[in-house]
């Protein structure tokens, strides 16, 4: 994808962060241009509104629909602000379309399902707009990827991708997992694709936005998109993740950017120690694993069972608290040590299955 166009359009600042605000869903259109007004006093040049909202569970506001966009299309007009809207459906696309909309974005229960993303590519065929793709529900970075490349393929050169995390059925702190290796690892591969964070989803509480934002930042996503109302506690959907634009101003102007892209001496010297640990490392879980297909062939030789489950109990329990007292968290050691163990069990089912 080297022939991505920018996602920015004329009168926006190609600065970080980009920020798209708004309330969750359009509910009527006077909280649409209370909100719409205030945004646009602060500075907010991209206005967002949910005006189908594709919900977990029936019985829930799914959206006011097409009597809605009339009323992002006065938020235009009064307010010279762009609109974007979430689509789900060729119908949403065309409808969007025919209401001037600016910006579409495609949702993470749409991203997670690739015949809905063909539909919308579909509809897309031969239009010049801006499309940004959401991370789908669960932490599959290939779907993303390919819901991302069916926008592309339909010839839309202007995208970007929305990390609004994965969804857990142990939710602690977060309402979405930010997972953020997966962000990174799509930057990675789509080095073009500018990535835009929703500290609304991942927080699922308006008091995470704030840190969620300043992380994402650090990381060096291009922009925010965050749910912003006029009145937040009287939301009709997903009030809890909602502030008002005047919070929402404080915390765009908390935030700090780094920009610095040169590379001192310094710390050319510190990343060439960590290159040379990693391989180091790398070549003591190659010698790891040659061991494991030893105890792979002995256990052969005496008919034994791979998994020795007391044994496995054993290695966790003693090297997570040594980790933990070299000052890494026990969920890091535990992750590490999980995947080394599922790579040694697959080195000894080799050496077993061989004749």
């Amino acid at each position: 994808m080297n022939d991505l166009q920018s996602i920015l359009l004329p009168g926006i600042e190609s600065k970080r962060p980009i920020v798209i605000a708004g309330p969750c869903s359009a509910e009527t259109e006077e909280q649409v241009m209370d909100t719409a007004k205030q945004l646009a006093k602060n500075g907010i040049k991209i206005y967002r509104a949910g005006i189908w909202k594709p919900r977990t569970k029936p019985g829930g506001f799914e959206g006011v629909g097409e009597i809605g966009l009339p009323w992002l299309q006065k938020v235009k007009e009064e307010t010279g602000m762009y609109v974007s809207t979430e689509v789900a459906t060729a119908k949403h696309v065309e409808a969007a379309l025919k209401a001037g909309i600016d910006i579409l974005w495609v949702g993470a229960r749409t991203s997670a399902n690739p015949f809905a993303v063909q539909e919308i590519a579909d509809s897309l065929k031969g239009v010049d707009i801006p499309v940004l793709i959401k991370n789908p529900v669960n932490p599959d970075l290939d779907l993303w990827i390919g819901a991302i490349e069916r926008i592309y393929n339909a010839g839309i050169r202007k995208l970007g991708a929305i990390h609004r995390g994965f969804s857990s059925y142990d939710k602690k702190i977060y309402r979405n997992l930010p997972q953020w290796h997966i962000p990174i690892e799509l930057h990675r591969r789509l080095p073009n694709m500018p990535i835009i964070c929703d500290p609304s989803h991942i927080g699922g509480r308006r008091e995470l936005i704030a840190s969620i934002s300043q992380q994402a930042m650090d990381l060096s996503f291009d922009g925010l998109i965050i749910e912003s109302h006029i009145c937040p506690d009287k939301a009709w959907s997903d009030a809890s993740q909602q502030i008002t634009p005047d919070i929402l101003q404080f915390i765009i102007n908390k935030l700090v950017i780094r920009e610095g892209v040169q590379t001192t001496e310094s710390l050319a010297d510190l990343r060439l120690q960590i290159d040379n640990i990693d391989n180091d490392l790398l070549e003591m879980l190659s010698k790891r694993m040659r061991i494991s297909r030893e105890i792979g062939t002995f256990k052969k030789e005496h008919n034994m069972p791979v998994l020795q489950a007391n044994r496995y109990d054993e290695i966790m329990q003693k090297r997570v608290i040594l980790g933990e007292s070299m000052g890494m968290s026990p969920e890091f050691v535990t992750k590490i040590l999980e995947a080394i163990h599922e790579e040694s069990v697959r080195q000894q089912i080799d050496v077993i299955n061989s004749k």
